[in-house]
């Protein structure tokens, strides 16, 4: 079986590399095992899962099989993702094998009996050629992201400088991002993704604002509407569905927008976010990048699971660019790359902790995929290929001022 696993899943073995030199251990159905003990380890479940990895070699067949529950890992889930990236020579390419490997496969892959026809893909993977009704993340139930996120919900990064738990550093996080907006009583506040409320209430409670939040399913609608009843301010909060115009957003003025995670269908949208903010008023979105350079778009675990429009990021500086190309003055960036890797980090291990009731509230292969996403998504912040980024910006007045909110603001702008 090691030469049969050393090319389906790291390519072609074109330096001799044995199996007992990679960072990884597979455990076969039959107790046989190859690579290094104590290495990470992958435990093949059923021939299938063999079979998934001669069709799609690398990432979508070891991702297909672990969804399907053919394949487990062992174990650290970070060390054994992280030990794959580091060998796997898909990068930015799909593996390709060559005649003689293939041949070489087949040969092995009939002794152990894993030939067949291309196994159908789990029922979680989004269909090729558009998302239709899929709502990608958003499948899940609001029961479900309570144990994700935590009690407060919080679907933003958290800020770990002084915190002890990931509670602590959402809070720090959404008084920061308060305090960045400028609010005042009666503020006008427009909160592109609003999620489960966690920084919409506060505004509205906390600051006195009145806020217009979209959200992106009608399980977040109702229960952002039943939060701000419970705190009192049902009057100061409108909810609405969030759509990539921005037509829920009506025609403004807002005294601050504000965007917390998941505005990678809106950072085109820059112009009407121009129109909808006051002279004077202040824009804060935290938003994925990528690093600069070429960048192939291909179907990937991401597109294939979690976001079927949403997966292709933007380098920093297309965002800036766009901004200011809008009219809009950026005053501020800040990294958030290394706070997002443990935020991602502290939500695996809730999805972790209760496992057993994420699973019966979604299923076990929607579980299985959501770990895999916080997991990849943490390494590739950590590694620098995925970056976050908070950009605070402005809509000048007509003289070209910053408008009064700002006053003894600089440090706020650019903390």
């Amino acid at each position: 079986m090691a030469p049969l696993l050393t090319r389906i899943m790291l390519g072609a073995d074109e330096d001799g590399q044995a199996a007992d030199d990679l960072p990884i251990r597979v455990c076969a159905w039959d107790g046989s095992a190859i690579g290094p003990a104590g290495a990470p380890t992958f435990v093949i479940r059923h021939r299938r899962a063999l079979r998934r990895l001669l069709w799609k070699p690398g990432e979508m067949g070891l991702v297909r099989a672990y969804v399907a529950g053919e394949l487990d890992i062992e174990g650290d889930v970070f060390a054994a993702l992280g030990a794959v990236q580091r060998v796997m020579r898909s990068g930015d390419e799909p593996i390709r094998l060559s005649s003689d490997d293939k041949r070489e496969i087949v040969r092995t892959a009939v002794t152990l009996g894993a030939v067949g026809p291309e196994p159908k893909p789990p029922p979680e993977e989004f269909p090729t050629g558009g998302r239709g009704d899929v709502d990608g993340p958003l499948l899940e139930s609001g029961a479900f992201f309570a144990r994700l996120l935590g009690p407060s919900m919080a679907h933003g990064t958290g800020l770990w400088d002084e915190a002890v738990d990931l509670e602590d550093a959402q809070r720090a996080a959404l008084a920061q991002v308060a305090a960045r907006l400028g609010l005042f009583p009666g503020a006008r506040v427009l909160d592109l993704n609003c999620g489960w409320g966690a920084l919409t209430v506060p505004l509205a409670r906390d600051h006195g604002a009145r806020v217009v939040a979209l959200a992106r399913s009608r399980a977040q609608v109702d229960h952002v509407r039943e939060q701000a009843g419970e705190a009192g301010v049902a009057d100061r909060v409108e909810v609405g569905l969030r759509d990539t115009d921005l037509s829920g957003a009506g025609d403004g003025p807002y005294d601050a927008i504000v965007g917390l995670a998941g505005l990678e269908t809106l950072d085109r949208a820059f112009p009407r976010l121009y129109e909808l903010l006051a002279p004077g008023g202040r824009l804060v979105v935290q938003q994925a990048v990528r690093r600069p350079g070429r960048h192939r778009i291909r179907r990937t675990f991401t597109t294939s699971y979690m976001f079927p429009e949403d997966g292709e990021l933007r380098p920093l500086a297309e965002l800036v660019g766009a901004l200011e190309e809008a009219g809009l003055e950026v005053r501020g960036v800040g990294a958030l790359r290394e706070h997002h890797a443990r935020t991602l980090r502290a939500w695996a291990a809730n999805l972790q902790r209760r496992w057993d009731e994420c699973a019966e509230l979604a299923g076990p292969g929607r579980v299985r995929v959501w770990l895999l996403y916080l997991a990849a998504s943490a390494l590739a912040c950590e590694s620098g290929r995925v970056g976050v980024h908070e950009i605070c910006a402005i809509r000048r007045d007509r003289d070209g001022r910053a408008g009064a909110t700002l006053v003894e603001g600089r440090a706020v702008m650019s903390g």
